[in-house]
């Protein structure tokens, strides 16, 4: 891998990190919010901090490329598990946009999965 390809699979890294540490944070500033969210669809509130580690953790393990393939796999079965819950509205046009775009994060995630995280990782020291 050249330089320009590790520095632009860090940087692929960093940015598919950022809608999960956003989400993550998000859930733990607004647990009674969220929880009401997630019940609203179905979804047991008790997962709540579950996925809010998950999320975090893995968006943390992404950007520094420790165990960069696995956090990459749980993200992207964590987002076709999100998709499928909270994005299933397809008629609806915002929905079938979020739907499109977490097909578009997974497949970045399966990217990031299939050809490991570049030189700036902390997986390749």
């Amino acid at each position: 891998m050249t330089q320009t390809q590790s520095i632009a699979a860090l940087v692929g890294r960093v940015l598919l990190s950022l809608t999960f540490l956003l989400a993550g944070f998000g859930k733990f500033a607004d647990p009674a919010g969220m929880s009401g969210y997630m019940e609203a669809f179905g979804t047991p509130s008790i997962l709540l901090y579950p996925s809010a580690i998950l999320e975090v953790v893995g968006a943390l393990a992404l950007i520094a490329g420790f165990k960069t393939r696995w956090a990459a796999l749980a993200l992207a079965g964590f987002t076709v598990i999100a998709t499928a819950i909270f994005h299933n509205q397809l008629g609806d046009q915002g929905q079938m946009l979020f739907f499109l775009k977490n097909l578009a994060i997974i497949g970045g995630l399966l990217f990031v999965y299939a050809f490991g995280p570049g030189a700036y990782s902390v997986d390749k020291r």
